[in-house]
Parts: structure tokens; C-alpha cells; sequence
């Protein structure tokens, strides 16, 4: 019993590591529409 719940924790944290990397490194999100600077406010980036 004691192997089943360590099992299901660990897989279910693997899981959960998985996902985030995935989410972190391949689930680009678009690019804003408003230009950086464009507004006038000289944030300084080209």
C-alpha cells in the first residue's frame, strides 16, 4: 500500500515538471502588438 501512494507521488510530481518545462520552453506565447518605445515613455530598448 505504502509503494502504491510513494509511486503515485512521484509520477504525479514527474508529471508536473514535465508540463511546466513544456510550458516554459515550448508554449511561445505572440508577440505584443505595441512596439517597445513606441509610446514615447524611452524605456531605451531598440
Amino acid at each position: 500500500m505504502n509503494t502504491i501512494v510513494q509511486n503515485i507521488l512521484v509520477f504525479a510530481s514527474l508529471g508536473i515538471a514535465v508540463a511546466f518545462f513544456i510550458k516554459k520552453y515550448f508554449w511561445k506565447k505572440g508577440k505584443s502588438k505595441k512596439a517597445c518605445g513606441s509610446d514615447g515613455d524611452g524605456c531605451g530598448c531598440s
